[in-house]
C-alpha cells in the first residue's frame, strides 16, 4: 500500500509538471506509451528516454513547431544516426526497425536524411507541419542502412527508388514509440508507385507481438489477419486524395509479395546503401551520410 501511494504521488508530480520543464528519463517496457507523450504538446526543451538498454532516444525543441528532432542515442549517451549506426540486422534473421510514426497518429514523421545526424523530425509542407489526412493504423517507420537507388530503375515496375530508405508497415497489435528500435520478423512486401517513384513497403510484425510465432510469410498474414494487406494496400493509395491528388499505384498487379521476395528486395537495398556509403554510386541528392 505504501508503494502505491508513493506511485500515485508520483503521478500526480508529474502531472503538474509545466510544459517546458524537463523530464530527465523515463525507463519503460517495450510498446507502452510514454508518460511524457500526456503533458500539453510534449512542450519539453530537452526529453530522454530509455528506449530499450541498447538505445535511448533524446528530443529537443517543441513538438508544435519545425524545430522538434528526435536523436537516438547509444548506451554512452552518444548520438546515432537512425540510418547510419544502427545495424540492419539483428539476431535471428530479424530486422531493426526504426518507428518513426506510431499506429493511429497522423503526424508526418521522418528520418531527415540531408540533416547531420538522421534525427527524425516533422515532415513540412509549404511552410507548415505535415500531417495524413488521417490516423495511419499501424506502426510506420524504416530499415536502417537500407536506400531506394533513384538510379536504379526497376524494369519489373517501370520505376526508379523514391531516395529514401526502405520504409516498414508493422502490423502488430500495439503502439510503437516515435524513435524506438525494434526487432521484427519480415513478412511481404508491396511495391508502390508514388508519383512515379518506387516505394517499397516491406510488411512485418514485432517479435514480440502475441502472434509473431504464428507469422513466417505473408499468407500467414491473411490467416492471422484477414483483410489487413488489403486494408495497408487501401490506405497507401488513397492517402492522397483528400488534397486532390490522384491514387498511388502497385506494381506485380497490386500483389503482396511473399517473404522469399521480400529479402531479395533488402538484400538489393542494402546493396544500394552500401554503394552510396562508400561513394561507389554518387551522393547527387544532398543526403547527410553520417
Amino acid at each position: 500500500m505504501q508503494r502505491l501511494a508513493m506511485h500515485a504521488a508520483g503521478v500526480r508530480a508529474s502531472a503538474s509538471l509545466g510544459p517546458r520543464q524537463v523530464i530527465k528519463q523515463c525507463s519503460f517496457q517495450p510498446r507502452l506509451h510514454l508518460a511524457a507523450a500526456r503533458l500539453p504538446h510534449r512542450r519539453a526543451l530537452r526529453i530522454q528516454t530509455t528506449i530499450r538498454s541498447q538505445y535511448s532516444k533524446h528530443e529537443m525543441g517543441d513538438s508544435s513547431t519545425t524545430d522538434y528532432r528526435i536523436f537516438i542515442q547509444d548506451k554512452g549517451g552518444k548520438n546515432v544516426s537512425a540510418w547510419h549506426d544502427i545495424p540492419l540486422w539483428a539476431e535471428d534473421g530479424l530486422l531493426n526497425f526504426i518507428c518513426e510514426i506510431p499506429k493511429e497518429s497522423s503526424a508526418k514523421m521522418e528520418v531527415a536524411t540531408d540533416e547531420d545526424g538522421t534525427p527524425i523530425k516533422q515532415a513540412i509542407k509549404k511552410g507548415k507541419l505535415r500531417f495524413y489526412p488521417y490516423n495511419i493504423n499501424w506502426n510506420y517507420g524504416l530499415l536502417p542502412q537500407t536506400w531506394e537507388d533513384p538510379n536504379h530503375h526497376n524494369s519489373d515496375v517501370d520505376a526508379a527508388g523514391d531516395n529514401d530508405p526502405v520504409d516498414v508497415v508493422e502490423i502488430g497489435g500495439q503502439a510503437g514509440v516515435m524513435g524506438a528500435v525494434y526487432k521484427v520478423k519480415p513478412l511481404g512486401v508491396l511495391a508502390m508507385i508514388d508519383d512515379g517513384e518506387l516505394d517499397w513497403k516491406i510488411i512485418a510484425i514485432d517479435v514480440n507481438d502475441p502472434k509473431a510465432s504464428s507469422v513466417n510469410d505473408i499468407e500467414d498474414v491473411e490467416r492471422e489477419f484477414p483483410g489487413e494487406v488489403d486494408k495497408i494496400r487501401t490506405w497507401f493509395r488513397d492517402y492522397k486524395t483528400p488534397d486532390g491528388k490522384p491514387q498511388n499505384k502497385f506494381g506485380f498487379d497490386d500483389k503482396a509479395m511473399n517473404k522469399e521476395f521480400t529479402l531479395g528486395v533488402i538484400k538489393e537495398t542494402s546493396g544500394f546503401y552500401q554503394n552510396l556509403l562508400s561513394g561507389k554510386t554518387e551522393n547527387t541528392k544532398g543526403l547527410a551520410l553520417k
